[in-house]
C-alpha cells in the first residue's frame, strides 16, 4: 500500500540493443497492422531525422505519449498522460515483442525503467523546508550561504546484488513548480534479454521499477514526515 497518494507525471522506458536502425517501412507496417486488428496504441506514423515515431496527440500542455525507433534502442515516453503503470508495461511488453519480430532484433541488452512522481508531505506545509529541516536536517547551517537554496536534493543508488540484480537510482527533491509536492524519481536497469525467451520480464520490470517507487522510496519519506511546523 502507497504511504501517500502518488501522482505519476511520467513513465519511460528505453530497450537498448546492437546498432540497428529499424527500417522504417517494418514499422509502418507494424501500425498499420494494430489499425486492422482494431486496438492501435498509438494512432499517428511519423518519419523523423532520427528514426520512425508512434505517438498519440494530447491536449494537455506539456503531454507527451510516442514510441521513437532508434539506432539503439526502442524509446517509450509517456509524460502527465492517463496510462497506469500496468497500461504502460503491457505496452512496453506487446510492442517490443512485436518489433523485434518484425525488424529482426535478437536481444535487448539493457531495459531501463524511468518512473516519476509527486506526493506531498502529511506534515509540512513546503516541501523545501520538509526537504531542509526534515530529512536533512540543516537547521541554521544554511545561513553559511549568502542566499536561500531553492532546490533541495537527495541522490541515492542502489546497486546490483546476488539476491536483486537491479540497479536503482533514487531522486527526492521538492517541486519547483507546485511548494507543497516532493518530486520522486526511480531509474532502474535491468540486464539482457533474449527475442526467443519470449521477453517475459519486460513488463514485470516495469512494475518493479514503480514499485520500489511507491513502496520503499515513500516508505523512507514517511520515516521523517513526523514533524510539525512551528
Amino acid at each position: 500500500m502507497d504511504a501517500y497518494p502518488t501522482r505519476t507525471v511520467a513513465y519511460a522506458c528505453e530497450l537498448f540493443h546492437a546498432p540497428h536502425q529499424p527500417p522504417t517501412e517494418a514499422i509502418q507496417k507494424l501500425h498499420n497492422r494494430y489499425f486492422e486488428d482494431g486496438n492501435p496504441p498509438y494512432s499517428s506514423f511519423a518519419v523523423t531525422p532520427v528514426g520512425p515515431v508512434l505517438a498519440n496527440p494530447l491536449m494537455r500542455p506539456g503531454a507527451l505519449s510516442q514510441v521513437a525507433f532508434l539506432a539503439d534502442r526502442i524509446q517509450f515516453r509517456e509524460e502527465l498522460g492517463s496510462l497506469t503503470c500496468e497500461d504502460f508495461s503491457a505496452r512496453v511488453a506487446r510492442i517490443a515483442v512485436d518489433a523485434a519480430r518484425a525488424t529482426g532484433l535478437g536481444m535487448y541488452a539493457v531495459q531501463q525503467v524511468t518512473i516519476r512522481s509527486l506526493i506531498s508531505p502529511r506534515h509540512w506545509r513546503q516541501s523545501d523546508e520538509f526537504m531542509r529541516d526534515a530529512l536533512f536536517g540543516f537547521g541554521d547551517t544554511m545561513e553559511a550561504f549568502d542566499k536561500a537554496a531553492q532546490i533541495y536534493g537527495l541522490r541515492l543508488v542502489f546497486p546490483p546484488t546476488p539476491d536483486s540484480p537491479t540497479t536503482n537510482t533514487l531522486r527526492i527533491e521538492n517541486f519547483a513548480q507546485d511548494p507543497r509536492s516532493l518530486f520522486l524519481e526511480n531509474q532502474a536497469s535491468y540486464g539482457a534479454q533474449v527475442v526467443n525467451e519470449g521477453l517475459r520480464d519486460l513488463a514485470p520490470n516495469v512494475l518493479t521499477a514503480y514499485e520500489f517507487l511507491v513502496d520503499q522510496a515513500q516508505a523512507f519519506v514517511e520515516a521523517f514526515d513526523h514533524r510539525i511546523e512551528e
